[in-house]
């Protein structure tokens, strides 16, 4: 017998799949303290999930590896120098939003020169381990927080 030219969805198999959504490569690191704390960003008013807690980073450029991403938006968001051999990669998100794809490593760094500050006007707040669950958080960071308060024992303080 012949094969049918239509295939299985002429047959009334599953409805072809809907086309990808646009992948969006996003960098955050947790920024532990002496203390064993994580500090985290408010976003903006004006931008999307505006007065949510994330974790600092950006958009990776294209071209860019996500250690150079996260040095520059460490710059530019929080006024901190990071060396690359500090960042420690430690977990990473991948989560759908309705018009796109986000995937998201995240690093530990523990070492870093100059006192964070809000550069792009942003809040930021230190927090221990068992206080990030009071701070709202975007749906793609919350599979975040249990290794991060892992990495939080870790350094021995702040859980």
């Amino acid at each position: 017998m012949a094969a049918s030219a239509a295939g299985p969805a002429a047959a009334g198999a599953a409805p072809a799949p809907a086309p990808p959504a646009r992948l969006v490569l996003v960098v955050a690191v947790a920024l532990l303290d002496a203390r064993g704390r994580v500090l985290l960003a408010q976003r903006p008013a004006g931008k999307a999930m505006a007065g949510l807690w994330e974790f600092p980073g950006g958009k990776v450029d294209p071209g860019e590896t996500p250690e150079a991403a996260l040095v520059r938006e460490l710059a530019e968001e929080l006024s901190i120098e990071v060396e690359p051999r500090d960042l420690q990669p430690l977990t990473f998100a991948s989560h759908s939003y309705d018009s796109f794809h986000l995937l998201m490593p995240l690093y530990v760094c523990r070492r870093w020169r100059g006192e964070p500050h809000g550069a792009e006007g942003q809040a930021l707040a230190w927090a221990s381990g068992r206080g990030l669950g009071d701070f709202a958080m975007p749906a793609a960071d919350l599979p975040l927080l249990a290794p991060v308060v892992a990495a939080m024992a870790a350094s021995g303080a702040g859980v």
